[in-house]
């Protein structure tokens, strides 16, 4: 679906949100950087919720979870499910260099 000039897409539909769900659901190892839509209102956490709800699922299922980033990190809270995914990092963008194998400038100072 094509989203008309002037308009923004703020959530994910509920076609997308089962579609997110039944992939993370069949995972075993989720890094969830980046909510979906403005969950911080209400009318358009659906979808961010749904991918919580299906991140929740899957770590009680034995998958690994990881939650990274300030954004990711305030969904997880609004929910109140962050005791429920297996870590939770508030470093988005430092997370994401570690996994690509960087050298982030604090490690490397401490290693120095």
């Amino acid at each position: 679906m094509e989203i008309p000039e002037g308009w923004e897409g703020i959530d994910a539909g509920p076609e997308t949100r089962k579609l997110f769900a039944n992939t993370i659901r069949g995972s075993k190892t989720i890094l969830w950087n980046g909510p979906a839509g403005v969950f911080e209102f209400d009318n358009f956490a659906a979808g961010s919720r749904a991918i919580a709800d299906a991140v929740v699922e899957a770590t009680k299922d034995g998958a690994f979870s990881l939650v990274g980033g300030g954004d990711s990190v305030a969904c997880v809270n609004k929910f109140g499910l962050a005791d429920e995914v297996s870590y939770v990092s508030t470093g988005g963008g430092a997370l994401l260099e570690a996994i690509e194998g960087k050298v982030l400038p604090g490690v490397a100072a401490i290693e120095g």
